[in-house]
């Protein structure tokens, strides 16, 4: 199968450019600056007038399979992730039973295989006792070890001070940490409840997961990162005095993270920097000004937090302090959002909407599309040192998506692909669309038509 996409605005690897490419089956076969290749092809895009993109790497999503699947399943989410233009996924381990056994981790593998429309990899969860399976893992297979230092969901928290010192000490993968602290947050619940009620408003849930919260639990992380040299990556910053903690630990925040175009070795940007930090949607596009209009539809955790706290984060996509966007995409029934901050679950999907909302904020200055493609595609690619992803080059897997601007169309519940069938998004008119998604060069996603018979691939590593 040989298929052109032709006069697209190509954009990767720090720049933006006119041009085709060529998919041969699985991988890109060629890209072609200015002009069109001549010849035989079985499919022609002509993406005049749209932007070409790597496929977007989502580094954090809930598919809630298996356990959970009332409120969400990988088929239903890998679709919404096709149609938002993701392509590749890693997926958290509260699930049921947890990901935190051999056998849990390789079942999941097994139902991504016969269900995920995309490409798939799964976190393994540690717990207060599981570190004598960290040598059993397959470094190839996975992204890394997600520690849960909060209560968050799934009753997988890890706060005893000797069991974190063996999980940074012993971890051969990358730390992806939920960091609030949870002696704080009960605290802070107590005395809500008593001024409050016994279910606050939900505009109280982020003094109750507060900016302290955060900040304490992150600190502990960081301190612990560079006491064993672990390579620590913090989930869903949301503070701005949280990105502080970071300065240290910068050690590639000059031109390297800013270089257009300089990447000898896709796994070497990030080989020296050993804290970096992921930024959530969610948490870049609200603020905790939007909870008297979207209520519990936004409560996550961490919270959303001040529109200073967000206009920080922003700052920090720019600055290196920030290396990954991702979207914690977490669907629940819409049930289960009913009540405040202490009976309303938290987490929203967001995984269909992630990348359309990113460039609604380049259009409003906030990043430019090419800072986007590295946030987005090329980052997540390189930090976990995924194999021929994540960029668009000539031998690598043919993940993409067309996107067009100056397109008007409004999140409708028909749109809704997540089968939770709602979004904080309802309602919104974006002016960029997806046009297009191609996985491992197979045409998934055509214009609101969607190949459901279309698998994915397991991500290799390293």
């Amino acid at each position: 199968m040989k298929t052109l996409i032709s006069h697209a605005t190509i954009v990767n690897e720090g720049r933006a450019y006119n041009g085709s490419l060529v998919i041969e089956d699985e991988r890109i076969a060629d890209i072609i600056e200015h002009t069109a290749p001549q010849g035989q092809f079985d499919e022609t895009v002509d993406a005049s007038g749209c932007f070409v993109f790597p496929g977007v790497i989502d580094d954090h999503v809930h598919f809630r399979e298996p356990g959970l699947t009332q409120k969400a399943d990988i088929e239903s989410e890998s679709r919404a992730a096709a149609y938002g233009g993701v392509t590749s996924y890693f997926d958290m381990p509260n699930t049921i039973p947890q990901t935190t056994t051999l056998q849990a981790l390789e079942e999941k593998y097994l139902l991504a295989k016969e269900k995920s429309h995309v490409n798939y990899s799964f976190f393994f969860g540690a717990t207060n006792d599981n570190t004598s399976l960290f040598p059993q893992l397959d470094i190839h297979r996975i992204p890394g070890i997600k520690l849960f230092m909060g209560s968050s969901t799934g009753h997988m928290l890890v706060d005893r001070r000797s069991v974190l010192e063996e999980i940074f000490r012993t971890a051969p993968l990358p730390v992806m940490t939920h960091c609030e602290d949870t002696g704080i947050i009960n605290r802070n619940m107590a005395e809500a409840k008593v001024r409050y009620g016994e279910d606050p408003d939900v505009s109280h849930h982020p003094e109750i997961r507060s900016e302290e919260a955060c900040l304490e639990s992150s600190r502990l992380a960081v301190e612990l990162a560079r006491k064993y040299h672990t390579r620590l990556h913090i989930a869903h910053l949301t503070t701005a005095k949280e990105l502080e903690l970071l300065d240290e630990g910068l050690g590639s925040k000059d031109e390297d993270l800013k270089s257009k175009g300089n990447h000898k070795d896709q796994s070497s940007k990030f080989k020296d920097q050993s804290i970096t930090a992921e930024a959530t949607v969610s948490h870049l596009y609200f603020c905790d000004e939007d909870y008297s209009t979207l209520g519990t539809l936004i409560k996550c955790n961490p919270a959303i937090k001040t529109k200073s706290d967000r206009e920080a984060l922003r700052r920090a996509l720019n600055d290196g302090h920030i290396t990954v966007i991702g979207t914690d995409h977490a669907p629940h029934q819409l049930s289960d959002k009913q009540g405040g901050a202490a009976k309303a679950t938290s987490g929203m999907p967001m995984i269909q909407f992630s990348l359309v909302t990113m460039l609604e904020l380049v259009d409003a200055g906030v990043l430019t599309i090419e800072r986007l493609v590295e946030l987005m595609c090329h980052h997540p690619a390189e930090l976990f040192e995924v194999r021929n992803r994540g960029f668009l080059r000539v031998g690598y897997q043919a993940d993409l998506v067309i996107v067009k601007p100056h397109t008007p169309w409004t999140v409708t519940e028909e749109v809704i692909q997540s089968k939770c069938k709602w979004s904080p998004m309802l309602g919104h008119e974006y002016q960029w669309q997806v046009q297009h998604t191609f996985c491992n060069g197979h045409h998934l996603y055509n214009q609101g038509v969607f190949d459901e018979q279309s698998h994915g691939e397991e991500i290799a590593f390293r």
